[in-house]
């Protein structure tokens, strides 16, 4: 592209703000910001207690998606806590967890936004946790605080809440009610209809969305979606995100001796199928994190140009959280974290081969077995993934199963893996100057005085794609969590700063995204 173009590309993506600002024109009757910035810092200063008590509350029950009672449990809250607001919704299942459905009318209103939360949270090992995860921990700093009393001062939005889906999606439930709650308390009216799908199996991949969503289409029409999970930039700044990374889990078996064998009278003999596993993992990325599965790229899209000017844009963070998380090197080969993300990953996410410690054992495995996470990008498919890793495999000299070899299989063959793919989902990218996005960008930028960072991908993954195939709308992600939230992991937490912000920002969007 001749340099000229290149010139204006960035000076375009630069301003685009203060573009997408000017593209849309503001009514005379549009709302005065200083006044619904009031009507929320009035609602935290009074009901701040109100909003801990509700957000303990849901985080102090359990919802891991496979505890049919549990999700039920939580289905049922919410459902009246966001009834006391005006909410109508309905439970709908199709074979999983519970989905709540909930519309809230707004009269006159020429537009609606359809909001996406997940109410599901990972699996605990409540050992590992400082605190129990089901039993919310309110902390400052390293000090613990009693609910009641916090609940009658200001909130210190350094303040930390611990426990399961802190971070990890209850908030926005508990942050769009009290928006809700503030605009009515100031008679500061929505300019839209506001329509929620509540998700109650996002952690174990969302496996029936897309027949909750073929069979509720209607109900769920809107003329924007927004996904409110995932976390703010590093920086701390607000981001406007356009797409998530695909994911997809494989569990892998190695084999070895028909039973277990003594490490001294066997070693050195029989082959041990640890080292055989971790060996084959060795060899399907480099140093730098690089892939070296052979053809497992082919289908990967280039990224950008406008992708990587908006990535310019966006403050650098990788110096301070490579000292944050004590890094003393980092894969990528100098890429920045933003652009590092764009590209897929293979992780070892689990590796099971006997104990440690007083656990160990001097044997040789009869197994060993680990789970590998695999995050995709526009536009992999399953199906390419899935033969390259299996032919990769093949490759290293391995029989791959999919059934429980038989004796004679092993017999007959130098290694054997057995492979068990999981669900999956493809990546979703779009377009960084869709209507919506200026309208968002707009609303933002006149609410919090800054612009957001315009993000072309959240690392982490979301079914987006199935809302993007059976919706017919623009899909923005809104992430409000803080980014050091432990999400997913031991003492996951959520900065009270980020709780009370998005009650604001949430305000904004339901009262301005209508307005022409």
């Amino acid at each position: 592209m001749p340099r000229i173009n290149t010139l204006t590309t960035s000076l375009l993506l630069a301003l685009s703000p203060l573009l997408f600002t000017a593209a849309i024109p503001s009514s005379a009757a549009a709302p005065d910001t200083d006044a619904l910035r009031s009507a929320v810092k009035s609602h935290i200063n009074e009901h701040g207690g109100a909003i801990l008590g509700d957000f303990r509350e849901l985080l102090s029950m359990p919802n891991v998606s496979t505890a049919a009672a549990d999700m039920q449990k939580n289905a049922a809250w919410i459902s009246q806590y966001i009834g006391k607001r005006g909410f109508t919704s309905k439970i709908v299942t199709a074979g999983g967890a519970p989905y709540i459905l909930a519309e809230r009318k707004t009269p006159n209103a020429r537009k609606t936004v359809l909001i996406y939360a997940h109410y599901d949270g990972q699996p605990v090992e409540p050992a590992n946790w400082d605190t129990p995860p089901f039993e919310p921990t309110l902390k400052d700093g390293p000090d613990t605080l009693d609910w009641a009393t916090a609940g009658k001062q200001a909130i210190d939005p350094e303040w930390r809440v611990y426990a399961r889906s802190a971070g990890d999606d209850k908030a926005p439930v508990i942050a769009l009610m009290h928006a809700i709650d503030a605009m009515d308390s100031a008679g500061l009216d929505a300019s839209v209809n506001i329509k929620l799908i509540l998700d109650g199996e996002e952690e174990f991949g969302s496996p029936t969305v897309e027949d909750i969503l073929k069979e509720n289409a209607d109900y769920l029409s809107a003329d924007v979606l927004l996904f409110c999970d995932g976390p703010m930039h590093q920086s701390g700044l607000r981001q406007l995100v356009f797409g998530v990374r695909g994911d997809m889990g494989v569990n892998l078996t190695m084999y070895g001796p028909s039973r277990p064998l003594h490490s001294g009278h066997y070693g050195n003999w029989a082959p041990h199928p640890t080292d055989a596993l971790m060996r084959l993992l060795a060899t399907m990325k480099d140093m730098d994190g690089n892939i070296q599965v052979a053809g497992y790229l082919d289908e990967v899209t280039p990224i950008t140009e406008a992708e990587q000017v908006a990535i310019a844009a966006i403050p650098s963070v990788d110096a301070q959280l490579q000292n944050e998380l004590a890094l003393g090197r980092v894969e990528g080969a100098g890429k920045r974290i933003e652009l590092a993300i764009m590209q897929p990953a293979i992780n070892i996410v689990g590796f099971q081969a006997g104990g440690v410690d007083d656990q160990a054992r001097n044997i040789i495995m009869s197994k060993a077995r680990a789970s590998l996470d695999l995050r995709l990008v526009p536009v992999q498919t399953i199906e390419h993934v899935r033969e390259t890793i299996e032919a990769h495999f093949t490759s290293q000299g391995f029989y791959v199963t999919h059934e429980e070899p038989t004796q004679e299989v092993l017999r007959s063959n130098p290694g054997v893996i057995k492979v068990d793919w999981t669900s999956g989902y493809p990546a979703y990218r779009s377009s960084l100057d869709g209507e919506a996005a200026q309208r968002l960008t707009r609303i933002l930028t006149e609410y919090d005085g800054t612009a957001p960072l315009l993000t072309p991908t959240l690392g982490g993954s979301l079914p987006v794609h199935l809302f993007d195939q059976e919706l017919d709308m623009p899909i923005v992600l809104l992430p409000i969590a803080n980014h050091d939230n432990n999400q997913h992991g031991r003492n996951e937490n959520m900065r009270l700063g980020n709780l009370l912000s998005a009650i604001g920002v949430y305000a904004a969007v339901l009262q301005n995204f209508g307005r022409d």
